[in-house]
């Protein structure tokens, strides 16, 4: 039974659209009718129509109602529900096409990445890792900077002194400075983001893995070499490298 709320033209429109109504039974209309109690009416907007959705009220490619529809059904303001659907969105749920619509692409929240990289294994998190590595050191070596290097020269100077100090923890975070900075240098902002969200799960492992810095000293020469390809523009060179400090140790 449609909602008497919304109005026999209002959901003539809606047959019309192919979408599907929120609330599919008399005890979710009166579900709707209740008062928004929480802070956010964002958050409880987002949360009654994700109800819905994996209740399988809606399913994979199903288009939403409009925003204007939207907030006639569930009584508040557009900033509310463009904030609803940016909760979904972000869950994983939702995706909006500009000019077309909102559609369901999902019908339970999707894991955030970070979430999963906190309980990863060491093995799969480095596997990504110096997978990642390769292919930044080989576009680097395409679109580096003169300010790139700069910062790159800096961070693996830093590698070398705390190294040999046997300052593990700023060894690794030297460590971890000049591979981000290599990975700034590619030019690709999703490897950007992929790479430098890896190292920040990547530092507390090393600190649990390694006692000291000697295997840090002992791949020192590969990162130099890897800078010298990545500053003469070698993409070629930059992946060998990159390969072995890979298949280093460290």
């Amino acid at each position: 039974m449609l909602p008497p709320l919304a109005g026999a033209e209002l959901w003539q429109r809606l047959a019309n659209l192919k979408t599907i109504p929120i609330f599919e039974s008399s005890d979710d209309m009166m579900n709707s009718t209740q008062p928004l109690k929480r802070q956010s009416l964002a958050d409880e907007v987002a949360g009654r129509m994700e109800q819905q959705i994996t209740k399988g009220t809606y399913k994979p490619g199903d288009q939403l109602p409009t925003e204007p529809e939207l907030m006639q059904h569930f009584g508040v303001g557009r900033s509310s529900i463009r904030e609803a659907v940016k909760i979904l969105v972000n869950r994983g749920m939702v995706k909006v096409q500009q000019g077309v619509g909102m559609f369901i692409i999902a019908t339970a929240p999707v894991e955030p990445l970070s979430n999963k990289l906190m309980r990863a294994h060491y093995q799969d998190l480095n596997e990504v890792r110096l997978l990642l590595e390769v292919k930044i050191a080989e576009k680097a070596a395409i679109h580096r900077s003169a300010k790139d290097l700069t910062k790159m020269k800096a961070f693996l100077k830093d590698r070398a002194r705390f190294a040999k100090e046997n300052n593990k923890e700023e060894t690794i975070q030297a460590d971890i400075n000049f591979h981000s900075t290599i990975a700034e240098a590619s030019g690709n902002p999703i490897l950007i983001d992929l790479y430098k969200t890896i190292a920040t799960h990547m530092k507390q492992s090393f600190m649990d893995r390694y006692k000291d810095t000697n295997s840090f000293l002992d791949s020192q020469d590969l990162h130099e070499g890897l800078l010298d390809s990545i500053s003469d523009k070698d993409p070629a060179r930059a992946l060998i490298m990159a390969t072995k400090i890979s298949t280093h140790s460290k």
